[in-house]
């Protein structure tokens, strides 16, 4: 009797360590695990068993399995927040919100992913642009962007020339301007000096020149005074 409590003691670790291990830590998970599931809202472990978070897995688009990180659709949600938002994330994965750059880098950690940005103007168009690698470093270094290998789906290159830079919001400074970009530009995101692309910006509709540069843009695209509909970040593991 004591042999088998003993063997059962030791057991237990593993047990729980099979449980954690079956736990999703992205969307391609709950792909894998029924391929059959449609697109929608979906809980994923990206840290363990005590970080369940909600995503939107987008299980259609060029192949689907994606984790959305990020999504814009109607300006539901108010995206001008401080460091503290962005770090964890907010909103509702059934509409608009940002998963959270702590979790980001996480992901990071644990798998190679590539990044795919879909979106759509007021007309109703619909163009992307993919990179085949994309990593988020750790809060010590500023959340940086790592960003590369860039295939054009209609939609222009305009996230490479964020690639290195540190995440700022309007009481975190970490852009490369002599001015906050997250202040001049009413967002927050990887600003260099400062945007080619402004996701968390205010939502408008559609082209607006009232105040330079703050809108939901995608600038090689539709420029820089064009806010667009909708658009979502994406990433699936390589």
């Amino acid at each position: 009797m004591k042999l088998l409590s003993t063997l059962f003691l030791l057991l237990v670790p593993l047990l729980n360590n099979c449980v954690a291990l079956a736990l999703p830590l992205d969307c391609s998970d709950i792909f894998r695990q029924n391929p059959q599931q449609p697109s929608g809202v979906y809980t994923i472990y990206p840290i363990g068993a005590t970080s369940a978070v909600q995503v939107f897995c987008d299980m259609s688009s060029l192949g689907g399995k994606w984790t959305v990180f990020q999504r814009r659709m109607d300006g539901s949600v108010n995206f001008y927040r401080p460091w503290s938002y962005y770090k964890t994330g907010f909103g509702n994965a059934a509409g608009e919100y940002w998963l959270g750059l702590a979790n980001l880098y996480h992901l990071s950690c644990r798998k190679k992913f590539e990044l795919l940005v879909v979106m759509e103007d007021f007309a109703g168009s619909k163009v992307y642009a993919r990179y085949c690698w994309f990593s988020v470093g750790p809060e010590s270094l500023g959340y940086p962007l790592r960003v590369s290998g860039f295939t054009d789906g209609g939609a222009g290159d305009s996230l490479s020339h964020h690639n290195g830079q540190k995440f700022s919001t309007f009481d975190k400074d970490q852009d490369s301007h002599s001015v906050n970009c997250a202040r001049l530009f009413l967002g927050a995101f990887w600003y260099n000096n400062c945007h080619h692309t402004n996701p968390n910006g205010v939502y408008r509709w559609g082209a607006d020149n009232t105040v330079n540069a703050v809108g939901v843009e995608w600038s090689k695209w539709k420029g820089h005074n064009y806010s667009l509909k909708a658009i979502s970040f994406m990433i699936r593991p390589v």
